[in-house]
């Protein structure tokens, strides 16, 4: 029987981020003849890790996930994405994504830190590096990595995902807040 639910954790820009990122989503899909369908402007996130895929939700291991989060004690930072490129996948389902020049240090350091206590919670074995991207859509074409306008958010959170596979719904299950991220949001607002 195929599996019917993803765990992961992973960023999400705010919603003003996420229209423009949306926005640039449909002119490169204009400028590069691209036909996949777009990731839908809620779905836009960046993977932090893959906590596995279930039949049904599978509860001991989202209390583990949770509790590995509860243990990150990161800051805030900024996420930069300046690139654009298809990744390489299964054939005519690639990704097109974006990504950093600099290599995004600060979603890195947040995966290091989230796999060393997923790791001390038991759950190590979903513990691997990913190159920190956002996908826009999937598609058949190869877009060579070109340079787009930056888009840079502040991120302040991140989240455990539920994903009902083949729904396109996300579920958000756990939402932790990173160190820095009232008091940045506070002097936002006093700026702004």
């Amino acid at each position: 029987m195929p599996a019917t639910d993803r765990l992961f954790f992973a960023l999400f820009p705010p919603a003003q981020t996420a229209t423009q990122v949306y926005s640039l989503q449909q002119d490169l899909r204009i400028r590069h003849g691209l036909w996949g369908r777009p990731m839908a402007m809620d779905r836009l996130h960046v993977m932090l890790c893959h906590v596995g895929d279930y039949i049904g939700l599978p509860h001991a291991i989202v209390a583990k996930a949770s509790e590995a989060a509860s243990r990150v004690s990161a800051a805030s930072f900024d996420v930069t994405f300046d690139r654009a490129l298809t990744f390489s996948g299964r054939p005519r389902n690639c990704p097109f994504v974006l990504r950093s020049s600099e290599g995004a240090p600060g979603v890195q350091s947040l995966q290091c830190e989230l796999g060393k206590a997923m790791t001390s919670c038991g759950l190590g074995k979903f513990v691997r590096p990913y190159t920190p991207h956002m996908t826009l859509l999937y598609d058949t074409a190869d877009v060579g990595e070109h340079a787009i306008d930056p888009i840079t958010w502040l991120n302040t959170e991140f989240r455990l995902i539920h994903s009902l596979l083949g729904q396109t719904r996300l579920i958000t299950l756990g939402a932790w807040t990173l160190k820095g991220a009232v008091a940045e949001e506070r002097e936002l607002l006093r700026a702004g």
